[in-house]
């Protein structure tokens, strides 16, 4: 059981030449993560003081990173093919900010500093994140991480599901999960951080205790989407797995890697059942929302109010962050629920951005996903190719889940989403690593 998968040899990538190793340059990655993890842990970054922090952090990190570069003797600056759609993002707000363009110009301009937070994040990984050490330590902490919050978010729900941490009750109710208001914004967290410890448990790189380790802790993620009540989250997990097997089996159709998902697979439904086995099933049973949520129904109508929002300006929409404000102008129904958001990313941005954010919105998927899906190739047994397949499964459960949720008008989630996608449109720039059964080996080149 303990023996590794049987794989093809393992071949050593081309990888891109990186900058000289820097104390900012760590200083800055490090800053990174923290601000990765810090996010989600303060209700999801939705209130003032966490994205004032999100904001003033990504400033201050890149003031670093580019008194690093003053101080080197040769400025480095790395590409990365999702910047031009993210600079063409940025100059398409500014224009809804000339006068006539967005319904609500304080609204538009209040967020434009957000999305240049993340679009400065989304810099500082394409510089930093340079080596293999890094990479290893940054996985390595997401996992225990990504551990540590599904835990977290069982007891609180056994516990205290009325109130975040123990002790704070929202003030306008909610589903409550782990460090969430909303039990779908939590799934969609999760939906990011799974893959990483469930591409590595298939990979050449773990071996006995450590790759059972890894498939556990992604047990424990993906029962939790479940426990969540989130049905999205559900149906986003699933696509994950039915692709992650298409990727694994188009690699290799050994017995143990059948084994190894099987146990994955039993693991999961083992702690849904002991945890929450009766609540999970009622959730699944219905279409009907019991808590402080919008029902189908009213999802339904909310979206055919979104379409003709989007009928009467589609080329730049009503402006970014506008919708809260316009929408009761178009909404066709009565409810006592507070409808802010359109439920629905696609949508939303639709009706914010129009047909032209619509389409920097795909130009800006491509630009992620086509080369990551280049490096998938032997992922088994290669850094970069391992990475892609983690992140392209992410990326792909928050894609389903917002059709039915809006994941990315949330900042912790779409901080990490961004980086994802970063980190998916990366040239080649991890080396792989040898390790020999009972005498670790690490090439120089990863360090």
């Amino acid at each position: 059981m303990t023996a590794p998968l049987p794989l093809a040899e393992l071949t050593e990538a081309a990888v891109q030449p990186r900058p000289a190793r820097s104390v900012n340059n760590e200083v800055v990655l490090y800053g990174l993560a923290a601000l990765l993890m810090f996010c989600p842990l303060a209700f999801g970054a939705v209130e003032p003081w966490a994205i004032f922090i999100l904001e003033s952090v990504s400033v201050v990190l890149f003031a670093i990173w580019v008194v690093g570069q003053a101080r080197s003797s040769q400025v480095n600056i790395l590409w990365n093919s999702v910047f031009p759609p993210m600079v063409a993002f940025a100059g398409l707000v500014c224009v809804q900010m000339l006068p006539g363009f967005s319904a609500y110009r304080h609204a538009t301009f209040s967020l434009l500093p957000l999305y240049v937070a993340y679009g400065l994040v989304s810099f500082l990984v394409t510089q930093c994140l340079t080596r293999t050490r890094h990479l290893r330590i940054l996985t390595t902490s997401l996992v225990i991480y990504g551990s540590a919050l599904a835990m977290f978010a069982v007891l609180q729900s056994l516990s205290s599901p009325s109130k975040l941490y123990w002790f704070r009750t929202p003030h306008f109710g909610g589903w409550i999960y782990g460090p969430y208001v909303n039990h779908n914004h939590y799934a969609g967290l999760m939906e990011m951080l799974v893959p990483i410890p469930l591409v590595f448990a298939f990979s050449r790189y773990a071996h006995g205790r450590e790759r059972w380790a890894a498939a556990s802790a992604a047990a424990l993620m993906g029962a939790t989407i479940f426990l969540s009540g989130s049905r999205g989250g559900m149906a986003a997990i699933g696509v994950q797995i039915a692709i992650f097997l298409w990727f694994l089996f188009k690699e290799r159709s050994g017995g143990r890697a059948a084994f190894l998902m099987a146990g994955f697979l039993v693991l999961s439904l083992a702690l849904v059942t002991w945890i929450g086995g009766s609540q999970v099933a009622d959730r699944l049973s219905t279409l009907a929302d019991h808590r402080s949520e919008l029902s189908g129904d009213l999802r339904l109508s909310v979206d055919r109010d979104a379409l003709n929002m989007f009928s009467k300006r589609p080329i730049l929409g009503f402006g970014l962050g506008t919708f809260e404000d316009v929408y009761p102008q178009f909404r066709s129904f009565y409810t006592n629920f507070r409808v802010d958001k359109a439920h629905n990313d696609y949508l939303q941005l639709l009706t914010e951005t129009g047909g032209l954010g619509f389409s920097n919105m795909l130009w800006f998927l491509v630009a992620a996903l086509r080369p990551a899906l280049r490096k998938t190739r032997k992922w088994p047994s290669d850094v970069n190719g391992a990475v892609s397949v983690a992140v392209i499964l992410g990326i792909t459960g928050i894609l389903v889940h917002s059709f039915v949720d809006f994941n990315l008008e949330i900042p912790a989630n779409a901080l990490l989403f961004y980086t994802v996608c970063t980190v998916a449109a990366m040239e080649l720039r991890f080396a792989n690593y040898r390790r020999e059964h009972g005498n670790h080996e690490v090439d120089a080149a990863s360090v």
